[in-house]
């Protein structure tokens, strides 16, 4: 039984979908996440909404909370999962 069901999701309440993130410096991501998490360290070079691109030094367990757009391929490594 889900307690919670039919209650208003916001950006302070846990994820319930979580996914992973394929970089790709073409396409946007499928999914807005409201957080990235590091499974893997690496640098994660991900687009804001106005196009620009910033890399974050991440090392595993670390997270980012920051809906970004797209998560470029040219520049990053490591592996990273959405949550949302």
């Amino acid at each position: 039984m889900d307690e919670f069901k039919g209650m208003a999701k916001s950006l302070t309440s846990p994820a319930t979908l979580h996914f992973v993130i394929m970089p790709d410096d073409a396409n946007d991501l499928a999914i807005l996440p409201r957080v990235i998490y590091c499974e893997a360290a690496g640098t994660l070079m991900v687009r804001d909404e106005t196009g620009v691109v910033l890399g974050y030094s991440m090392a595993t367990g670390d997270r980012l909370d920051f809906r970004g757009t797209r998560v470029m391929a040219t520049g990053t490594s490591g592996t990273y999962y959405g949550w949302s």
